[in-house]
């Protein structure tokens, strides 16, 4: 790659650059490894109930384990998903709607895990892909992903707080 450059100095950065991020790769690796058997000793139980989810890998799933903490701490699935910033918040008072606020509010790691699993769901799942085609014709294709990821984070809070594997095809409808 370094030698494309005419520029012996330009080469040099470029070597050293390239050297620099497989040093990174490599660490990050070992990094990744060390946590992935962490949550196996942490809450190993917790952590293999989210990967049985489908398209949510070893990334995701230590995402979504280690930022959730406890799902004790949500009384309520719809405290979690709003905590996930799947929801809109509304502004209301006096029944009277303001519109929306606190778009900051919640875990921006969470959204991510979801919308990124919910991505993920859709490749080997044609279940999914056709309650996805059905949102999409009613509410446009950015929401219906977001309504998918919300589905996904309802049925993790259940998992997590059955302390059961479920069927996720079961919440896609």
């Amino acid at each position: 790659m370094a030698e494309r450059f005419p520029d012996e100095s330009v080469c040099k950065s470029i070597e050293l650059d390239l050297s620099l991020i497989n040093h990174y790769d490599e660490l990050l690796m070992r990094l990744e490894h060390e946590i992935s058997l962490i949550a196996k000793t942490h809450d190993a139980d917790s952590y293999f109930r989210i990967r049985s989810i489908p398209g949510v890998g070893r990334i995701l799933g230590l995402t979504i384990l280690y930022e959730i903490h406890d799902i004790n701490r949500f009384p309520r699935v719809q405290d979690f998903v709003s905590y996930c910033r799947l929801v809109k918040s509304a502004k209301e008072s006096a029944g009277k709607r303001y519109g929306t606020s606190g778009k900051k509010i919640g875990n921006v790691h969470l959204k991510w895990a979801f919308s990124e699993a919910a991505v993920l769901f859709l490749r080997r799942n044609p279940e999914a892909k056709k309650y996805k085609a059905k949102l999409e014709r009613k509410h446009g294709k950015a929401k219906a992903l977001s309504i998918l990821a919300h589905k996904l984070a309802r049925a993790t809070y259940y998992m997590l707080k059955r302390k059961e594997v479920l069927c996720v095809v079961f919440y896609i409808r």
